[in-house]
């Protein structure tokens, strides 16, 4: 299988998934979207892997949306869908997904990052969620996060927009270890995984996906919304302010 926008490697027990785009800071397009989902089909044919670990690099998780990609297309919500639909497989499929964050992330990587069943983050990773500050909100990242942390945290985090440094992620519960070594962290974790039977981690997955249901109401409200704020002539004009000159919404 080859390959665009991630690093796979099999290592033992487990899928390690790389976001392999550092120039674009790991931004999330279609490419990057199939690519993880080519990822994950892996991991599911493989009987003996147990964990799909997601990490970034070079200080970058994820910055969310691809606003070079964003600024080509025309607004409509399929991105949005596709999205969702990736995120919901990160709750559904029968692997463990692990984000393993050293460094920024926002926007889609805080998505990526809530819709994981563990994450391992370093003392020096941040969280925002800026959707606001261009006019958009993080439509399809707000059920899955809302899910993780509550409705109020993930309320304030979307209206103020600032930083949310690793202790406070932490507090919160988006991150559930710190750690300077988060490769310890996991190799504890997978020790444990692959002393599971296969067929229990996806089992734990659905019933605590009835406990705490994401259901097809909540994806089309999101991505409804997402094209809705991504059809306005607002928004796409300060997506291509920025593409084009670097030009940031309170730059004017």
């Amino acid at each position: 299988m080859t390959y665009r926008t991630v690093d796979v490697r099999h290592q033992p027990g487990l899928v390690q998934v790389t976001l392999d785009r550092p120039h674009r800071r790991n931004g999330i397009d279609h490419e990057v979207i199939a690519d993880l989902n080519a990822a994950l089909d892996a991991a599911e044919g493989d009987p003996t892997c147990r964990a799909v670990v997601l990490r970034g690099r070079d200080g970058v998780f994820s910055d969310g949306m691809d606003f070079a990609t964003a600024a080509a297309d025309s607004g409509s919500a399929d991105g949005g869908q596709a999205f969702f639909d990736l995120l919901t497989r990160f709750t559904t499929t029968d692997r463990v997904v692990v984000s393993q964050v050293d460094g920024r992330v926002a926007g889609g990587g805080v998505g990526l990052a809530a819709a994981s069943d563990v994450v391992h983050a370093t003392p020096r990773s941040t969280f925002a969620l800026p959707e606001a500050l261009w006019g958009l909100l993080p439509c399809c990242v707000l059920p899955f996060l809302v899910r993780r942390v509550g409705f109020q945290k993930a309320y304030t985090a979307t209206l103020s927009t600032q930083v949310v440094d690793a202790r406070e992620a932490h507090r919160i519960h988006l991150v559930d270890e710190l750690s300077e070594t988060p490769e310890t962290v996991l190799r504890q974790l997978v020790f444990r995984l692959v002393r599971l039977d296969g067929e229990i981690i996806g089992d734990a997955k659905r019933y605590f996906h009835r406990l705490a249901p994401i259901d097809e109401r909540a994806g089309s409200v999101a991505v409804a919304e997402f094209g809705r704020l991504m059809s306005s002539p607002v928004v796409r004009r300060r997506i291509a302010d920025f593409v084009d000159h670097g030009r940031y919404p309170w730059e004017r």
